[in-house]
C-alpha cells in the first residue's frame, strides 16, 4: 500500500530540483544582499565624507565659526543640506557645541558622538546612531583662513537610503532568480518525459525489481542464455551459456570476438525462419540452439537472443541405444540359431540317429569356430563381439561386406563400453553408408582393433568415394558429413567422446586416388587391467 502511495519517481526528482534551484536562489540573494549591503555602506560613508570635504572647503566658513556667527552657519549648512539631500549637515566649533543643526533645539549641545578625531585634523566614517537615527556620515576637520581648525563638519545620510537602494537591486535581480526556477523546472520536466520514454513508463524501483527478477530468472534456468544488440555487441549472458559455450563471455564484447562454433555462427547470421530448433556442436557438447530476433511493438529492432540446451547425453544415450539394439539383434538371432540346433539334435536322439547327431555337433561346432568375431579369441571383449555380430547382419543387409582385421586383438574387457560402442558405432555407421552410396564394388568395410595396455586403437575403412582434403576438419562439426550440410551429428558425437576420455579422432586417409578412406580412434583406459575376463 506504501508503494501505491508514493509520488512517481519525476515528479520527485522536479520537486528535488526545484527545491534545490530556490535553495541555491536564497542562499545566492542573501550572500549576495551581503556584500551588496557592505558596499553599499561604503558608498554612502564615501559619499557624506565627499559632501563634508566640500563643505568645509568653504573659505568663509571657518571664519564664520570662529567668529561665532551662529545664524549664518546654520544658514549655509542649511542650504548643503537641502541641495545634498543630506540626513543632517551639522558644524560644531572647536569645542564640539553645534552652530548647525536640522534640529534647532540641539543647537548649542555637545554633539552626541565624539568629535575629538576631526577636531584633531583627521577624517573619518562610520555608521553611527545619533539624534536623528541610525545614519553613514563622515566627518573632517574644518579650518579658517589661517588655517587653524575652528571645528569640525559632520554630514550624514540614513541608513534607511541603504536599505532602500538594496531592495531596489534586489528586486532586480529577483526575477531572474525566478526565470531560473521556471527554467529548471522546465528542463525537468522535460528530463522527466525523456526518462519516462527510456525506461518504457516505468519507476527506477520498478526498473530495479525487473533487473533482479531477470537475473534470477536467468540464473535460475536450464537453458543458456546470450542476447545481442544491434550491433552485434553482448548485452547479456547468464552462467549456464557461459558453460555450454566453454567460453568467457565479457559484456560488450563483439560477437566475433567469441568465435562461436560455424553452426552457432550460422543461426546467428541467418536465424531460421520460425525460431525452429537446430542441433549444433560446441567444443564436446552437443546443443539444440535457437535464435530469436527481438523488436519493440512498434518494429524498432533490439538485437537478437541465442538459447542453447545440452544435449550432449541425450546424443550418447541414444548411441547407447542404437548399440544395444544392434547387440539385442544379434543375440535373438543366435538364440534363434541355437534353438534350431538343439531342436535338430533332439530330433537325431529320439530317432537313435547318434552318430549323425554327434557329426551335427561337430559340423555345428566347426561352423562356429569359424565365425569371424563371436568367437574369435583376439577378441575377449563380448560387447565388442555382439556389437559387431548385430553390425554384420545390418551391413550385409546394405550390401556391404563388414569385417574384422586378422590383425585385431582386444585381451580384456571393457571398462567403458558405452563410450567404445558409441565411438565404433558412429565410425561403423558412417563407413557402412558411404561404402554403400559409393559406385566402387564390392563394398567393403575393414574394422582393426588394436590393445596397448589398457588404451583402444580403433581404425575404421570403407571403400566410399573419400572426403575431399578440403573437408577433412569440418566433417568433423556438426551437421556436416563428407555428402553436404545438414547429415548428423555421428562424427561430431564421435569425436567429442573420445576427446571426453582423453583421446582423440581423425581421418588419417581421405580416399584419394582409388584408396580406402580411414578414420582412427585413439581411447585411453577403456580397457580392464589383469586377467582376461568377460563383460557381465
Amino acid at each position: 500500500m506504501s508503494r501505491a502511495r508514493r509520488l512517481p519517481f519525476t515528479r520527485q526528482m522536479m520537486m528535488l530540483q526545484v527545491a534545490v534551484v530556490a535553495a541555491l536562489g536564497v542562499v545566492t540573494l542573501l550572500v549576495a544582499g551581503f556584500f551588496l549591503r557592505s558596499t553599499l555602506q561604503h558608498q554612502y560613508e564615501q559619499r557624506a565624507l565627499s559632501v563634508a570635504r566640500t563643505i568645509a572647503a568653504d573659505p568663509g566658513l571657518g571664519d564664520l565659526v570662529a567668529r561665532g556667527d551662529q545664524p549664518k552657519v546654520a544658514s549655509a549648512a542649511a542650504a548643503q543640506e537641502r541641495s545634498t539631500h543630506a540626513l543632517f549637515v551639522v558644524i560644531t566649533n572647536d569645542r564640539g557645541v553645534r552652530l548647525a543643526h536640522p534640529n534647532p533645539d540641539e543647537v548649542g549641545k555637545m554633539v552626541s558622538t565624539d568629535p575629538d578625531e576631526a577636531l584633531a585634523g583627521n577624517e573619518n566614517t562610520s555608521i553611527e546612531r545619533g539624534t536623528l537615527g541610525l545614519s553613514a556620515r563622515g566627518k573632517v576637520p574644518l579650518r579658517d583662513t589661517a588655517g587653524r581648525i575652528v571645528g569640525e563638519v559632520s554630514v550624514g545620510f540614513a541608513a534607511t537610503d541603504i536599505s532602500d537602494a538594496l531592495w531596489r537591486v534586489l528586486f532586480i535581480v529577483l526575477p531572474w532568480a525566478l526565470a531560473a526556477v521556471l527554467v529548471a523546472v522546465l528542463l525537468t520536466a522535460l528530463l522527466g518525459r525523456r526518462l519516462k520514454r527510456l525506461t518504457l513508463g516505468l519507476e527506477p524501483s520498478e526498473v530495479a525489481d525487473l533487473v533482479r527478477e531477470r537475473e534470477a530468472v536467468l540464473h535460475g534456468i536450464s537453458e543458456g542464455v546470450l542476447a545481442v544488440d544491434t550491433q552485434r555487441r553482448v548485452t547479456m549472458c547468464n552462467a549456464e551459456a557461459i558453460r555450454l559455450l566453454g567460453k568467457e563471455v565479457r559484456l560488450g564484447a563483439d560477437l566475433d570476438e567469441l568465435a562461436l562454433a560455424p553452426d552457432l555462427q550460422r543461426l546467428m547470421q541467418h536465424p531460421v525462419e520460425g525460431g525452429r530448433a537446430v542441433t549444433a556442436v560446441s567444443g564436446r557438447r552437443v546443443l539444440v540452439a535457437k535464435h530469436r530476433p527481438v523488436a519493440l511493438e512498434d518494429g524498432t529492432d533490439l538485437g537478437g537472443v541465442l538459447t542453447v540446451q545440452d544435449r550432449t547425453e541425450l546424443e550418447q544415450l541414444t548411441s547407447e541405444l542404437a548399440g544395444v539394439r544392434s547387440m539385442t539383434s544379434a543375440l535373438r538371432a543366435q538364440r534363434h540359431e541355437f534353438a534350431n540346433r538343439m531342436h535338430t539334435v533332439m530330433g537325431l536322439l529320439h530317432t537313435s540317429d547318434v552318430d549323425d547327431a554327434i557329426e551335427y555337433l561337430s559340423d555345428s561346432v566347426k561352423f562356429a569356430t569359424n565365425k569371424e568375431v563371436s568367437e574369435n579369441p583376439a577378441v575377449q571383449s563380448s560387447t565388442i563381439r555382439a556389437f559387431f555380430a548385430g553390425k554384420q547382419s545390418a551391413a550385409g543387409e546394405s550390401g556391404v561386406s563388414l569385417v574384422l582385421s586378422e590383425q585385431s586383438w582386444v585381451p580384456r574387457k571393457l571398462v567403458a563400453p558405452v563410450e567404445v560402442i558409441t565411438v565404433l558405432g558412429n565410425l561403423v555407421d558412417n563407413a557402412i553408408e558411404a561404402a554403400r552410396s559409393s559406385t566402387t564394388r564390392p563394398a567393403r568395410v575393414e574394422v582393426d582393433l588394436l590393445s596397448e595396455e589398457r588404451n583402444l586403437v580403433i581404425s575404421v575403412a570403407n571403400t566410399g568415394d573419400g572426403v575431399p582434403p578440403e573437408r577433412a576438419e569440418s566433417i568433423f562439426v556438426g551437421g556436416v558429413s563428407s555428402r553436404g550440410d545438414g547429415r548428423g551429428m555421428g562424427l561430431a558425437i564421435a569425436r567429442a567422446t573420445a576427446e571426453g576420455l582423453g583421446g582423440d579422432l581423425r581421418l588419417t586417409a581421405t580416399g584419394a586416388e582409388d584408396t580406402e578412406t580411414v578414420f582412427v580412434a585413439v581411447l585411453p583406459n577403456v580397457l580392464a587391467t589383469g586377467e582376461v575376463q568377460e563383460e557381465l
